[in-house]
């Protein structure tokens, strides 16, 4: 399979992914907008995995890629490509597909638990996640659902966790593929966010149980497995 990545910020990379992608010998490119601006052509992709970064999905006059990116993000889509997206990923597909990318009533950053939305059963995620899980946050906006999207998760502090469109475009608002590396570098990068709040666990709590990286990981593998197979089925 042929997966391409975006990537915003360099402390914000695939994480777990990564792993999975060469243990399955995927070739991987990459269009790390920090350092360029490069896209390739949609036909030669398989998969498009956006990641997140600090910047709004809104900021195209200080980051005016985010156009190109967009317009990408939906033409992926429109040509039926698996397309993911984490957390900035995921108002990306969001804004590229029509809908409002907002600031979040609370900030969301640390350990909190996603519950499953009513609309779920469905969906590809069904025998996925579990129906209440904690994963990793780390965002201040949130988004609307696009058209023909299904909600899929929520949380206490931000009601649109996840959704997907059909079985090949998922957006998660939360992150699945972080390990302890990714969230000492967001700690270390990003310490103006970590202003207390509600949702704003401190740099210590976030680090404080390794298996929760182990959990969350393998549910990123198990959603990956069942595109996987899906793609091998088609």
């Amino acid at each position: 399979m042929n997966v391409h990545y975006f990537q915003h910020v360099p402390f914000e990379d695939l994480g777990s992914i990564e792993q999975w992608l060469k243990s399955k010998f995927a070739r991987i490119s990459a269009t790390k907008f920090y350092e360029e601006t490069y896209l390739p052509k949609v036909h030669k992709i398989d998969w498009l995995i956006v990641m997140g970064g600090h910047m709004s999905a809104n900021d195209e006059q200080t980051y005016p890629w985010l156009q190109a990116e967009k317009k990408f993000i939906a033409e992926a889509i429109a040509n039926g490509k698996i397309v993911l997206g984490v957390c900035l990923g995921a108002q990306l597909i969001a804004s590229a597909l029509g809908a409002k990318v907002y600031q979040n009533q609370n900030r969301e950053i640390g350990w909190f638990p996603i519950e499953h939305a009513l609309q779920k059963e469905n969906t590809i995620l069904k025998n996925i996640f579990p129906s209440n899980i904690e994963v990793f946050h780390w965002h201040g906006e949130t988004f609307d659902l696009p058209e023909h999207a299904v909600q899929l998760a929520r949380s206490k502090g931000c009601d649109n966790q996840a959704f997907c469109i059909g079985e090949r475009v998922l957006g998660l608002q939360f992150h699945l593929e972080v390990t302890p590396a990714t969230v000492k570098s967001l700690i270390e990068q990003c310490q103006s966010d970590l202003i207390p709040g509600r949702y704003i666990q401190s740099a210590s709590e976030m680090l404080s149980v390794p298996l929760r990286f182990v959990r969350i990981n393998a549910v990123m593998d198990t959603l990956l497995d069942h595109w996987n197979n899906l793609e091998i089925k088609h």
